[in-house]
């Protein structure tokens, strides 16, 4: 009995550390991707998202990667400030599903320019060949001040 629950300890630490593991690492590609957007990096955000990205916006629109480059590069997504705290990470099987709090202030020439932006997100993450990236996204905006 004493060797059953030496065992289940031991498997218990070691699937604790791999989620660890994983956990730091996702909270670091959050904060990679977070970064860029602020930055309008469309090269990195291109290394961290799935070629099938796809976000459910805060303007109530279904976007795909190609028309979120468009979106960054002709200055609709451009922000002063972008801030983003991750409230919860749950792993299942190789899928992250991050959820959380943002708050940006969008740059001068896009909708509430200048204003406080809040909203709650979820981000999905898949690892598929060893590598996490960004999936789905759904944003939704609770104020605007």
């Amino acid at each position: 009995m004493k060797t059953l629950i030496t065992l289940l300890l031991i498997c218990a630490c070691l699937t604790s550390k791999a989620q660890s593991n994983a956990e730091q690492e996702i909270r670091s590609l959050e904060k990679q991707e977070a970064a860029a957007m602020l930055k309008g990096d469309t090269v990195t955000l291109i290394k961290l998202w799935s070629p099938g990205y796809v976000v459910n916006n805060p303007v109530n629109m279904i976007v795909d990667v190609p028309t979120i480059k468009w979106l960054i590069r002709n200055g609709k997504i451009d922000y002063t400030s972008f801030d983003r705290i991750i409230e919860k990470i749950t792993f299942v099987d190789n899928a992250a599903i991050v959820m959380g709090k943002e708050t940006t202030t969008p740059e001068k020439n896009t909708e509430n320019a200048g204003k406080t932006v809040t909203r709650r997100y979820t981000d999905v993450w898949l690892k598929t060949k060893g590598k996490w990236r960004l999936t789905a996204r759904q944003a939704t905006n609770v104020s605007i001040n």
